[in-house]
């Protein structure tokens, strides 16, 4: 089966979804946030629901669909899309990447160091959008060029001498799961002390019992969305917005072949196939086939990808800044305040 990029051309969004189920029993835990635990509400009907999977989480799990952690890059097929690298400096030795890294080309270990060399380049790049609306369309081959995840996932440059802070792609693709007619399923258990079970707990003494919730549902379901009319807004080549459209497929389908071990006690699979709601007729094609697609692509494209394809910089602590009164370090601003909201935002 071949991807029918025409059944594409006019449709804003492209839909999809699949039903998933436990891989074994029937209990599953959902992922869970500060000061409120699962994420449970109620449909106008009186559905129980609850978000199993969030947005940003996804997008995470997504993107790690593409890594290859044994041999520490790309999955063979991907080897060439561009993306940065960083290195302890000093050493040979790799620290982390902008794919791996939860904001992306915003991390600071690739703009906060001593190594400006990624920063000069985006801030060089970039210019002329100090003032005036920021040209969406350059930003997105700026980007594209570094890191051709990050304009699937988005990014947002949240510094304040990077045009005001203002540089920022929304996501192409985003997805999440959630479950429908719920029910608790409650438990607990002991950790014990096998020396003095009456010690000290508050020092990790004693036997110490503790309350779990997990889940059951009557249906999980992941819901995927591929926003085509945001990608022919950037104006890319027809190469370019056909890889990104291949890249982001097989993002979908890799994710729910081998990423769908969300947390220890849950592990997923697919109980019926990806199924596409719009628009009528599309038919994602076989993850194999799509890496074959998004190879083929992928050497095509080159001439907009950084050469080499992998940037490096090097990771060592820039020099501490003096704190203001309200806290914040010298040069920051508003925008960068606002940096850790960037996956929520996106």
């Amino acid at each position: 089966m071949t991807l029918d990029y025409d059944k594409l051309k006019d449709v804003p969004r492209l839909l999809m979804e699949a039903e998933l189920k436990p891989l074994q029993g029937h209990r599953f835990q959902p992922t869970g946030f500060a000061d409120l635990g699962p994420a449970r509400y109620t449909l106008p009907d009186g559905t129980e629901m609850l978000l199993v999977e969030s947005v940003q989480s996804v997008a995470n799990r997504m993107e790690m669909a593409c890594w290859d952690e044994a041999e520490g890059d790309l999955v063979e097929g991907l080897k060439g899309l561009p993306y940065i690298r960083v290195k302890n400096a000093g050493e040979n030795k790799v620290l982390t990447n902008s794919i791996l890294e939860a904001h992306r080309i915003n991390s600071p270990y690739i703009l906060e160091g001593q190594d400006k060399s990624v920063f000069d380049k985006l801030k060089e790049d970039a210019a002329g959008m100090e003032v005036g609306p920021v040209d969406i369309r350059v930003l997105a081959r700026i980007i594209l060029k570094c890191d051709s995840n990050a304009v699937i996932h988005g990014v947002f440059l949240a510094k304040s001498n990077l045009a005001g802070g203002r540089l920022r792609l929304p996501r192409l693709l985003s997805g999440f799961i959630e479950a429908s007619d719920v029910r608790s399923a409650e438990s607990g258990g002991v950790k014990n002390d096998r020396v003095d079970p009456s010690g000290d707990t508050k020092q990790g003494f004693g036997n110490v019992p503790f309350h779990r919730t997990e889940f059951v549902a009557g249906e999980i379901n992941a819901y995927f969305n591929l926003d085509l009319a945001l990608l022919r807004g950037y104006g890319l080549s027809d190469d370019v917005t056909r890889l990104l459209i291949a890249l982001s497929l097989f993002k979908v389908r890799r994710f729910l072949s081998t990423g769908l071990r969300l947390r220890t006690a849950c592990d997923l699979e697919v109980d019926d196939e990806l199924t596409v709601t719009r628009p009528n007729g599309f038919t994602v094609p076989a993850e194999d086939m799509l890496l074959e697609e998004c190879a083929r692509l992928i050497g095509a494209c080159r001439l907009h990808f950084a050469d080499p394809a992998v940037t490096e910089v090097e990771w060592k602590p820039g020099k501490k800044r003096g704190r203001s009164k309200e806290g914040a370090g010298e040069g920051e601003t508003g925008s960068e305040s606002v940096a850790g909201f960037e996956e929520e935002n996106q």
